[in-house]
């Protein structure tokens, strides 16, 4: 398996492990009733701050991880693996690492700047797959 495709894996099992994150203290705040419900109606109340950051981050590595997943099965599958796009995402999963408590303790700006190095590394692996 190329470096890249592992760096999925675990970019997928991080998105697990994020889901398991919000999942709990949201089930505590708003009650399980509400959570097995079709969810017709706004919740009964609120997420705190940190659990609704929680969510946030867990939302927005859904979207990095739409660019990053084409990215890692056109290098593998077309054969293009080096040094360079292994570096890449083993660097966009740094980030994604960081980013999730950058986002929940309120790190501005670091927090953009920590998520603007996972999209940089995706975009760099694409640029590499097209030379």
């Amino acid at each position: 398996m190329t470096p890249e495709l592992t760096v999925l894996a675990l970019a997928c099992l991080l998105q697990c492990a994020q889901f398991v994150s919000i999942a709990i203290p949201a089930n505590m705040q708003i009650g399980t009733d509400y959570m097995a419900s079709p969810r017709d109606t706004d919740p009964p109340r609120e997420l705190s701050v940190s659990a609704g950051r929680l969510r946030r981050a867990f939302l927005n590595h859904f979207e990095g991880l739409t660019l990053f997943a084409p990215a890692a099965l056109i290098i593998a599958v077309s054969a293009q693996s080096t040094g360079f796009t292994a570096a890449c995402a083993w660097a966009y999963l740094i980030a994604r690492i960081v980013y999730v408590p950058a986002y929940v303790l309120g790190w501005t700006p670091w927090r953009s700047l920590i998520w603007a190095v996972g999209f940089a590394a995706t975009l760099l692996m694409l640029l590499a797959a097209l030379v």
